[in-house]
């Protein structure tokens, strides 16, 4: 058997301690935030707090929470993450549903799609388009540039493509229009497929911070993550709404920990409900026949 070979246990205590590390990797840093989120500010001036935190308070966290800045700016990201969502899960349903199906000029498409993949018409016309829209200082800058990408496209057709024809051709016999059959066949049939599009989109919206800063000139429009790349990157005080005696008496290293780590928890909180489709959504499609 190949899998008792020399070679293949080489191979799996090699690729067991990658992922260990590469596990490490991802959760370290974010153990280190939270340890410096509860520290006190003298340890963290010390650079004594490493994984566990050193004269524990939950300070920062009060301040967080209190902060009127980044509850805007995360009511924001919720509204910018729960609408873009839904926009482009119903456009790319649509629009996979369609080109899962033979029809003439269907290829033509399909490279044009991934045509726009690979060739964007960049920055400035992007910027031109949307002002001249008046999407400018709304959440529809945020939500509608990027509600169709060619890429989440490709996935969700070559999941379409593995239904058996048979099912479809049974439900127009029994009467079925398209509509009928893309809700009650194609759609629970495909949710790894959805699953995992939607959590790309998810994650791509909440962690989006450029166009945030792009498209909206009043900071306390700004998304959670352009409001966190001003204070983080930028070390903009303002926007963190304390008063010197507070700055003062706080770490502003411990609040920044706790805004970055309260940040992080929706999407780890979401990723464990989509992370058993994550897999099998992902290589589905991959196997051609």
């Amino acid at each position: 058997m190949y899998h008792k070979t020399t070679g293949y246990r080489v191979f799996s205590i090699f690729n067991y301690a990658f992922m260990i590390l590469a596990g490490l990797a991802c959760f370290l840093p974010l153990l280190h935030l939270l340890a410096q989120s509860l520290s006190s500010k003298a340890a963290i001036s010390g650079n004594m707090v490493s994984f566990w935190p050193v004269g524990f308070n939950v300070d920062a966290y009060v301040k967080t929470f209190n902060n009127s800045n980044f509850n805007g700016a995360m009511l924001t990201s919720i509204i910018r993450t729960v609408l873009g969502t839904t926009i482009s899960m119903f456009i790319l349903t649509c629009a996979g549903y369609a080109l899962s199906k033979e029809f003439r000029g269907r290829n033509a498409l399909m490279w044009f799609f991934i045509f726009t993949m690979l060739f964007s018409g960049g920055l400035i016309p992007s910027y031109i388009l949307v002002t001249s829209l008046g999407l400018k200082d709304t959440i529809w800058a945020l939500v509608l540039p990027g509600a169709f990408g060619a890429y989440n496209l490709i996935l969700l057709v070559n999941f379409f493509k593995t239904i058996p024809k048979a099912l479809e051709e049974a439900a127009f016999i029994d009467g079925a229009s398209f509509f009928v059959i893309l809700s009650k066949i194609y759609l629970p049939l495909s949710l790894p497929g959805i699953a995992t599009v939607s959590l790309f989109i998810m994650v791509g919206h909440w962690n989006s911070w450029f166009d945030g800063i792009l498209y909206m000139s009043d900071a306390s429009r700004y998304p959670l993550a352009s409001f966190l790349q001003t204070v983080v990157v930028q070390s903009n005080m303002q926007n963190m709404a304390m008063s010197q005696s507070e700055v003062a008496a706080m770490s502003e290293q411990s609040i920044k920990a706790a805004q970055i780590f309260v940040s992080t928890l929706p999407i780890i909180l979401v990723y464990p409900f989509l992370q058993r489709y994550f897999v099998k959504g992902i290589v589905l499609g991959a196997v051609k026949e």
